[in-house]
């Protein structure tokens, strides 16, 4: 797609670099960050981006004034671009809850940047040394027992209720899958020991990513 900005200067936004939902017509307003700037023939081509972490980063600095002033630092951001997000924050003012902040009275301040990336889900949560309780709260919304994580190998086992277990992989896996970009482990989850009574998934849970008929002979 090419875009001209202000001073008429022609800018390339690449479907690659688009999000999924993302869908703009002639004289429409686009909102991107430089990705960046090649020479061509001699000439610059600068290429934007709506997918990059940084595109997320800026937005963040749009609507929350604390990130903008430097009062909460963005430590990390990973992004699935029109699914899912996990942003790491992190506050020097103990009077600062930075993920309140970020999120705002109500989601007040998250929604902007939520409708600006097409419903894209944006877990905020607060970054900490301790790589145990980083993980934790990375695999939100699921609530986890116990967990073993080995420094060396960068492998993390995460130990839940059978209940959780769906919640922690999430839709598509992603819910996983970018809490290990997040954290830099790799997660394994296992089921909670002491459950064994319990089934372990609910596969009516699936029915949106798995045909019926296969549903079906899993439970024959």
């Amino acid at each position: 797609m090419l875009v001209i900005d202000d001073e008429n200067n022609e800018l390339i936004l690449p479907k690659n670099e688009q999000i999924p939902a993302d869908f703009y017509k002639k004289g429409d307003t686009v909102k991107a960050v430089v990705q960046r700037v090649e020479m061509h023939n001699g000439s610059p081509r600068i290429v934007l981006s709506r997918t990059s972490p940084a595109f997320l980063e800026r937005l963040f600095e749009q609507e929350v004034p604390e990130v903008f002033d430097g009062l909460i630092t963005i430590k990390n951001i990973v992004r699935e671009p029109g699914e899912r997000a996990k942003v790491a924050v992190e506050s020097y003012d103990d009077r600062i809850d930075p993920v309140g902040a970020c999120v705002g009275m109500k989601g007040s301040r998250i929604h902007g940047i939520v409708r600006e990336l097409r419903n894209e889900n944006i877990d905020v949560i607060n970054y900490t040394n301790n790589i145990s309780l980083f993980i934790q709260r990375a695999l939100s919304p699921a609530k986890i027992t116990s967990i073993k994580a080995d420094d060396e190998t960068k492998r993390a086992s995460v130990f839940m209720r059978p209940d959780q277990v769906s919640l922690a992989i999430g839709k598509g896996g992603y819910n996983i899958r970018l809490a290990g970009k997040l954290t830099g482990y790799e997660i394994d989850v296992y089921r909670d020991g002491d459950t064994d009574d319990e089934e372990d998934v609910d596969l009516e849970e699936f029915a949106d990513e798995i045909d019926s008929w296969i549903i079906d002979e899993f439970k024959k």
